[in-house]
């Protein structure tokens, strides 16, 4: 294959991935229902428009802001001890725990559906972004001790000697110190812990069966009889704008995330 033809395929590749995309985004500019003075067809910010001047939108918006932010404090909170315990110590059946937590992960979630929201309805926690945040650390905390152990695995043990040495805490360590050296990985887990709960539906949709509903559950109530499709996609565009802008911050290292130390 001479380097033509592969560029060629890879362009043809691009393309195909790249056209529901931009197909997308062009809807979302395009008004597809008549509107006080926009012609049905034409390029508009009236879409964009209606979602802030929508206050149930918004309001959407807010809770899955809130309940995702939630959620990656409290598995960054909880990860980092525990990722520094798999690292630095060793146990029987450490590295098999571990495992069978990431398999934890790919547990689907409707499996334990009913459980949590008896579990919840009668803690009270039903229609609350807390706790949705909760029940989504039960999945991305694996992940999030995963992606921090391969990090805290790669600073030198000596690094925590020497810092013990000169006087520091445990506390005192993590923060001054091991958080610092770290912080690329802290990056990582709170982009897969931020992606994981932004995009989950099937708690989300349990959990919040009148309000508190996030922006997965107002893109779906969107969808009517007479549904427009360019406030639909200016929605779904609008959505995807949190994750692009982690994945521009933490690109680099995604991929150090997913080295594991065996």
């Amino acid at each position: 294959m001479t380097a033509a033809t592969r560029a060629l395929a890879l362009a043809a590749l691009l393309l195909f991935i790249a056209l529901p995309l931009v197909q997308t985004v062009v809807l979302s500019f395009t008004a597809t229902l008549p509107h006080e003075g926009v012609e049905v067809g034409s390029l508009t910010l009236v879409n964009y428009a209606h979602i802030f001047a929508s206050p149930a939108l918004v309001a959407s918006i807010g809770n899955s802001f809130l309940y995702v932010s939630l959620n990656v404090a409290l598995c960054l909170a909880a990860g980092l001890p525990a990722a520094y315990a798999f690292s630095r110590y060793r146990f029987t059946g450490d590295r098999h725990l571990l495992f069978l937590m990431l398999a934890f992960r790919v547990t689907p979630p409707v499996v334990l559906s009913l459980p949590i929201f008896i579990l919840f309805s009668q803690l009270g926690l039903v229609n609350s972004p807390v706790g949705i945040a909760l029940v989504h650390c039960v999945f991305n905390l694996p992940v999030a001790i995963w992606i921090l152990e391969s990090f805290i695995s790669a600073v030198p043990r000596e690094f925590d000697e020497t810092a013990f040495l000169d006087g520091q805490s445990l506390p005192g360590f993590f923060v001054t110190k091991l958080i610092p050296a770290i912080a690329p990985g802290i990056g990582v887990a709170a982009f897969f812990c931020f992606i994981f709960s932004w995009v989950e539906v099937v708690f989300a949709r349990i959990l919040t069966v009148t309000g508190g509903k996030p922006i997965t559950m107002a893109l779906n109530a969107l969808f009517s009889f007479r549904t427009d499709i360019g406030l639909v996609t200016a929605m779904t565009v609008f959505s995807l704008l949190p994750g692009v802008l982690m994945i521009v911050f933490v690109r680099r290292h995604i991929a150090r995330g997913f080295v594991i130390r065996t």
